[in-house]
């Protein structure tokens, strides 16, 4: 026979397990297509940084203000730190005064983006098309013309300037 005390544990129990899923960090998710550069755990911690690593392999968020492409002006592209694949060009770089680097659109076919439901927010996740890494997030705060704003790790871009006398 079913009791109040009964249906109030299953609720409860039902309630726990919610809460516990929205706290948990972003589980990785099916790739959405096959990825041309693939690499063991093992590799991709002997290729990258520990910061690095916690950031494009585990979904982890470098601390604001802290990268050193927030003052990188120069003309050039941010590619991927993990497959050096060029993901934004500097002409679409802002000062959106976040602490993070960003950008208001990514080059053609350079990013892939999936919901994040994480931290019982629902966000949309931006990861490198080539290797998967994730990169960031993607905001509907941006400046003209796209209005958004490409939120992204630093540590997990690294910048390539332009050739001297190109723009």
């Amino acid at each position: 026979m079913l009791t109040r005390r009964h249906a109030l544990y299953a609720s409860a129990t039902g309630l726990g397990l919610v809460l516990f899923r929205l706290s948990r960090p972003h589980a990785a998710t099916t790739a959405p297509h096959p990825y041309e550069v693939t690499h063991s755990d093992e590799e991709w911690r002997k290729l990258l940084t520990p910061a690095q690593y916690q950031v494009l392999r585990q979904d982890g968020t470098e601390r604001p203000f802290t990268s050193p492409l927030l003052d990188e002006h120069r003309p050039g592209t941010f590619a991927c730190a993990g497959c050096d694949l060029p993901l934004f060009s500097s002409k679409t770089k802002f000062e959106s005064g976040t602490g993070w680097p960003s950008f208001w659109a990514p080059l053609d076919n350079a990013v892939d983006e999936t919901e994040d439901r994480s931290y019982g927010m629902v966000r949309t996740a931006v990861s490198c098309h080539r290797c998967g890494g994730h990169l960031g997030h993607v905001f509907s705060d941006g400046p003209k013309p796209t209005g958004l704003r490409y939120c992204m790790n630093g540590v997990a871009l690294k910048f390539n300037p332009a050739p001297a006398g190109s723009s």
